[in-house]
């Protein structure tokens, strides 16, 4: 099997899709047809010419996602609210001067901007920080930094797998999870040579190596490696300046697990299934079997910017 370069993600009732740096939006709408969106978006990898580091061009790469998977995500919301679709994106038709339109795309980015910032502390505070007070209750039954610093990730692996599991009940993500499916299915179905069809991507396996799942989880265990290594070897007894240290290896440890998820991508090891395979069990509660109809808007969304057929002949060759 051949790594295709081409990844996306689940947006409202459709898929996003990226391939270097152009990216396309499928959605299906109310009256059942699908929109198409398509553009380039430059990484901020080749932006900050970061992208032939490693682990940094991981740290940012990570950013970059966040920040054009929030564009799209509010793109195809926006067929399902009062406004038009134009609308949501800041490209409203009737705008009368462009003064005014200046405006309202520098209000866009700033909302786009708060909103990532918004993301990535609640998630900082939600996986790295509230485990370490969790597991400081334990301090008074033991005084070794390495049993806390195990309890501490053991809360920390136990307080996103409830998250994931609570989220993969609500009805709104369930229907979001089966567009995720999709999504693996579809670029499965690329890379194992097969033609892209929505009943030939629907044999294949909803799970997928470099999927966004298994990065997370891959994080959460680096986190517990680096925490663990660094407070043994450098031991701080400021509870403040544990949580600046905790809070500045944030980058470090997304930029190590982003080389495992790539490693593990283009490989098929033995050693590559063990790692994959926490990250599987995941994806059971993160994606969904997709019905062929958000399969067809999977394969509309890859079709926009990837020539799939071009690749699989040089699978042949």
């Amino acid at each position: 099997m051949k790594y295709a370069n081409i990844g996306g993600q689940a947006v409202m009732e459709g898929v996003m899709m990226r391939h270097k740096d152009r990216y396309a939006v499928a959605v299906r709408k109310e009256n059942h047809e699908i929109e198409v969106k398509s553009g380039e978006h430059m990484s901020y990898g080749q932006r900050f010419h970061v992208s032939g580091i490693p682990i940094l061009r991981g740290a940012v790469a990570f950013v970059d996602s966040l920040v054009l998977g929030m564009q799209t995500l509010t793109w195809s919301a926006s067929f399902f609210e009062d406004e038009e679709p134009e609308a949501a994106l800041g490209k409203k038709e009737n705008v009368s001067t462009a003064h005014e339109g200046e405006q309202e795309k520098t209000s866009d980015k700033l909302f786009m901007t708060l909103t990532v910032i918004l993301s990535l502390v609640l998630s900082i505070g939600l996986f790295m920080i509230l485990p370490f007070f969790i597991s400081d209750i334990f301090r008074r039954t033991t005084d070794s930094s390495l049993i806390l610093g195990i309890i501490e990730g053991l809360v920390r692996v136990m307080i996103f797998i409830a998250y994931i599991v609570l989220i993969s009940r609500m009805k709104d993500i369930q229907r979001l999870f089966m567009y995720h499916g999709a999504e693996h299915k579809t670029i499965n179905c690329i890379e194992h040579g097969e033609e892209l069809t929505p009943k030939n991507a629907a044999k294949y396996s909803r799970f997928h190596k470099r999927c966004g799942t298994s990065f997370l989880f891959i994080v959460m265990f680096v986190s517990i490696l680096f925490f663990l290594l660094f407070f043994q070897i450098f031991p701080v007894e400021s509870m403040a300046l544990k949580v600046v240290c905790r809070i500045l290896m944030v980058p470090i440890i997304a930029g190590v697990s982003y080389e495992i998820i790539q490693w593990a991508g283009r490989h098929d090891s033995g050693l590559v299934c063990l790692v994959s395979k926490p990250g599987f069990w995941m994806q059971k509660f993160t994606t969904k079997e997709p019905d062929l109809e958000m399969l067809e808007v999977a394969i509309a969304s890859i079709e926009a910017i990837y020539d799939w057929r071009e690749f699989q002949k040089d699978l042949t060759e």
